[in-house]
């Protein structure tokens, strides 16, 4: 049997493969475990981290809805010092690259994330900048004030650290491809595409929301064909590395983001339906390698036809 070589790279941090999983859906250190080897993996992607614990949102925040999920967790998460403190020495065990994600309301917030992750880039390898829904500023912001602290945080970042910087972006900021060239000349190293899209769903016998926030973000299979589109255009149009999620529930989907371009593949809601998806996925990847004689994952990488081929 031939072996495929899905040996993946970003700047200077090298992936066995390309399957890793989405922010906040995968637990905070060694949830699925039981599930999953994790060294198996391309890479893991935390849960948001902020400078200060939040709560969160109140319940409930989930529910499922048509090919999808609704979530407003509201980035609950325990801080930067727990995440140092408790959870760095659970990734340090674990070979597959750490990739960790933050989100600040300031771009103080940004920088100092940064500067104290930087201090752990023997296990700390690459930082994801939640920008999608981004609460840079306490209260909400205006759209245009909103994209001025969007490019503010990744300067702010990137004044911290020479570690790749990747962008998650969402179609509710507005152009993707104009914001992707923002983020990237103010020093973002590529994009992550897409986060959810705002939702809501309604209960018909209480006739109010089924989530608390009345508003959530929009998962799952609903949202792949955005997503693909995003990641497509965004390759089209800048030679840098994507992150792609949205959608990726199996491997023909893991499939078509990578012949749209993808560098990584982000599994999210996925997760939650089949804890060992991400396996799942990167053995269907594997075979479907083989059975079209591809040998190396850049053979297949970005291998989008613009003209139908003969059948």
């Amino acid at each position: 049997m031939k072996k495929v070589d899905l040996t993946t790279k970003i700047k200077n941090v090298i992936f066995k493969n390309p399957v890793t999983v989405a922010s906040g859906t995968f637990g905070t250190t060694g949830e699925y475990s039981r599930y999953v080897n994790y060294n198996r993996l391309g890479a893991i992607i935390t849960k948001t981290i902020t400078v200060n614990p939040r709560l969160g949102n109140p319940m409930p925040r989930i529910c499922e809805t048509s090919s999808g999920m609704l979530n407003a967790i509201g980035l609950q998460n325990k801080g930067l010092a727990d995440f140092i403190e408790n959870k760095i020495p659970y990734y340090a065990r674990i070979k597959s690259p750490l990739i960790v994600n933050i989100a600040g309301e300031s771009e103080g917030d940004f920088a100092k994330l940064t500067a104290v992750l930087n201090k752990h880039k023997k296990v700390v390898r690459m930082i994801e900048l939640n920008l999608s829904c981004p609460n840079v500023e306490k209260g909400g912001a205006g759209f245009m004030k909103k994209r001025r602290l969007i490019k503010q945080a990744v300067r702010a970042a990137r004044s911290e650290t020479d570690m790749p910087l990747m962008a998650k972006l969402s179609p509710e900021l507005g152009d993707v491809l104009e914001i992707a060239g923002e983020v990237l000349d103010s020093g973002a190293s590529g994009l992550s595409l897409i986060n959810t899209l705002k939702g809501m769903s309604i209960d018909i016998e209480k006739r109010c929301s089924r989530i608390a926030n009345i508003t959530g973000g929009l998962s799952g299979p609903a949202i792949k064909p955005v997503a693909l589109r995003y990641v497509y255009e965004v390759k089209k149009h800048y030679d840098v590395p994507v992150i792609a999620s949205g959608g990726i529930m199996n491997a023909r989907d893991a499939v078509e983001f990578l012949i749209a371009g993808a560098t990584l593949l982000a599994v999210g809601t996925a997760n939650f339906v089949n804890p060992r998806s991400t396996l799942d996925i990167l053995e269907g990847l594997t075979d479907y390698c083989r059975q079209q004689g591809i040998r190396q994952i850049g053979q297949l990488r970005g291998s989008f036809h613009h003209v139908r081929p003969e059948s």
